[in-house]
């Protein structure tokens, strides 16, 4: 079934820019703000840019996210929720950049382009944006017009059947074949003034793919059904930008969460497979894609690619790349401020990284999901989760260097569970 991907958001949220906290010092000019800082990757850009002596802020619509325990986090400040009142959002983000004057300004979340680029002009007269331009973005965020690009340049795309109502549900499932995915056309969709990510779900019957595609019609998104693929998942991310390719880099899921198109919990840096990485490469240079970008493509049962999207923005796994050599999150902000950009061409592969409180949510959803596609068996699961502790592995949100926003995120995961059993109680 597929349903909203949301977040808790408190009950009080800020009708204005608050800054949060400013760290002695750093009162001078942000060179640059994150926003989203609630993401994994927006914390990597943070550590990233600090450490070459880059001054940072960063963004959320509530106050305590790991991020803003960051100590390369020179300003964290509180905005709207952008989802319910993005015109106070934009508004906010322009009274932070008017107190702040940074150079760039880097949304990580499908929410946040889309706003930005809604009042793009406003924004800009401010600071660059670091996303590609709006005719490039048309493209990449629909997941339609990707394929259809694709397919013409002759890249492999999986059998997909638009679905506009539900009553379509059993003749395109006929088609595309059990199990399924049902997957929105757009990650971010709108109704009634209010925004939200949707994302997709794979499906064994009739009657969930109804309910799944009905969830996403209530939201005000389009669905499409697609043949589901068995194979190994892999994301190819470039830096591209004035016509030359500046950097590349390429790794492999071994698990996800949700394990059907969700985050990366266990992922490793591998060399650029040939057979996806000319044309992951060609479609970028179509559509003209400039600034990060990854494109994701899934094996057939053949072990062919297959392309399934692309992500116009930094992704939750990028912090494989720069502990591999490639540092994206510079990268995006050199080219984004205007300043000089130094080509990368290697980096070392069989590096492995693992966000341990997804891979924790991981094991959960295969011990209650058996016999879903994608869920491992629960005896290879359960082994795999526990012999992984004892091959060499980076973790998300650890660095000796910069401990507090691990501690944060660990009590932000066991924070969330007990503040349901408590409601429940006390109910």
């Amino acid at each position: 079934m597929t349903v909203p991907a949301t977040r808790e958001i408190p009950a009080s949220l800020p009708q204005a820019a608050t800054i949060i906290r400013q760290r002695r010092g750093d009162a001078r000019a942000v060179d640059a703000f994150v926003l989203d800082a609630n993401s994994r990757q927006a914390l990597v850009f943070l550590r990233a840019l600090g450490r070459l002596g880059i001054g940072c802020g960063a963004v959320e619509s509530f106050p305590e996210v790991a991020a803003f325990h960051s100590r390369w986090c020179g300003v964290s400040a509180a905005v709207p929720d952008l989802g319910h009142a993005p015109e106070a959002y934009v508004q906010a983000l322009i009274e932070l950049l008017e107190r702040y004057p940074a150079r760039a300004i880097i949304p990580t979340a499908d929410g946040s382009i889309e706003v930005l680029r809604a009042h793009r002009a406003r924004v800009e007269r401010y600071t660059h944006v670091a996303i590609g331009s709006d005719a490039a973005l048309e493209v990449a965020v629909s997941k339609a017009r990707t394929l259809s690009i694709a397919e013409e340049l002759g890249i492999a795309t999986p059998r997909s059947i638009p679905v506009l109502d539900v009553s379509e549900v059993p003749a395109a499932l006929r088609e595309v074949g059990y199990p399924a995915v049902l997957k929105p056309l757009q990650s971010w969709v709108e109704k009634d003034g209010v925004g939200t990510r949707v994302v997709c779900a794979a499906v064994l019957n009739e009657d969930e793919a109804k309910r799944g595609v009905a969830d996403v019609l209530q939201q005000g998104g389009s669905v499409v059904a697609q043949e589901w693929l068995p194979g190994a998942r892999e994301a190819i991310s470039f830096l591209y930008a004035g016509g030359t390719v500046w950097a590349r880099f390429a790794q492999v899921a071994h698990r996800m969460n949700p394990p059907l198109g969700g985050s990366s919990v266990l992922r490793e840096s591998i060399s650029l497979p040939a057979d996806a990485a000319s044309g992951a490469e060609c479609l970028i240079r179509t559509i003209g894609l400039e600034g990060y970008s990854e494109v994701e493509f899934r094996r057939d049962a053949s072990g062919r690619p297959v392309l399934m999207e692309i992500n116009p923005r930094l992704s939750a796994s990028v912090e494989i790349a720069v502990r591999s050599g490639v540092n994206f999150p510079y990268l995006l902000y050199a080219w984004a401020a205007g300043e000089p950009i130094k080509q990368i061409v290697e980096y070392r592969t069989g590096i492995r990284m693992r966000w341990l409180g997804g891979d924790i949510r991981y094991l959960i959803e295969t011990i209650t999901h058996q016999g879903r596609p994608d869920v491992s068996p629960l005896p290879r699961a359960v082994s795999t989760f526990a012999l992984d502790f004892l091959r060499p592995a980076a973790y998300d949100y650890i660095d000796l260097a910069d401990l507090w926003p691990a501690w944060q995120a660990i009590w932000q995961t066991v924070q969330r569970p007990l503040r349901r059993i408590v409601t429940r109680t006390r109910k």
